[in-house]
């Protein structure tokens, strides 16, 4: 895979940051231009489900320049092509030889996923049915602790990327108003005061893919 700096389009975006992206102040370019919102903003309607998406650029440090420069740069990195081969279920993620099957978690459709031949979808939608069942559990207080109380702290030790799934389920569990719950990161919290937690508290561990370096270790009993 080509790495994007080394494109053409990537030394004209430089190029572009150089001349004008280190003296942009975006306050002043919404003030000399009151459709910037306008310019940089994009709706897209959502199949699925009839509801619109938002898409807002207009926040970011770019013109209309920036944006044209970016498109040559996706254009160059055949960005559409491993768009398209990540729907088709190809093996794009080229250092585990695997698919990259965000695209099925996200199938409210249930249209077919093929990887080798073979719809994935029928499992995807078993673990998420499980998923689903399990949170439910704790939200309802039917999954208790050890010592029979309901859990009340999720404790999340997440694998590079995953340590984002304590703010987004925080946000989560603070819309359920069946939960007096609390999100946590062990980076968070002391080991007094996670002991203190432990009888009402649900310990989660996330990753990306179990075959990351970082996550193998994790996953091998201690040695005798």
């Amino acid at each position: 895979m080509v790495q994007a700096d080394s494109l053409s389009a990537w030394k004209a975006l430089q190029d572009h940051h150089n001349n004008v992206g280190k003296s942009f102040v975006l306050k002043k370019e919404f003030e000399k231009d009151p459709s910037r919102f306008e310019k940089f903003s994009f709706t897209f309607d959502n199949t699925a489900d009839g509801s619109e998406i938002l898409f807002d650029f207009s926040k970011n440090f770019l013109t209309a320049q920036t944006l044209g420069l970016l498109v040559d740069v996706a254009k160059e990195a055949k960005i559409e092509d491993l768009r398209d081969a990540m729907f088709r279920g190809d093996k794009i993620n080229f250092t585990e030889d695997r698919a990259v099957l965000h695209t099925a978690l996200r199938n409210v459709t249930n249209e077919v996923v093929k990887v080798d031949g073979n719809d994935v979808m029928p499992g995807v939608n078993k673990e998420l049915k499980h998923m689903e069942e399990f949170s439910e559990a704790i939200r309802s207080g039917e999954w208790k602790g050890y010592t029979g109380k309901p859990l009340t702290t999720i404790i999340n030790i997440g694998i590079g990327g995953s340590d984002l799934c304590v703010p987004f389920s925080g946000s989560r569990i603070k819309a359920d108003d069946r939960l007096g719950a609390q999100s946590w990161s062990p980076k968070h919290l002391s080991t007094t005061a996670i002991a203190s937690r432990l009888s009402t508290s649900c310990l989660t561990l996330m990753a990306r893919t179990w075959l990351k370096h970082s996550a193998i270790p994790i996953q091998r009993p201690p040695s005798s």
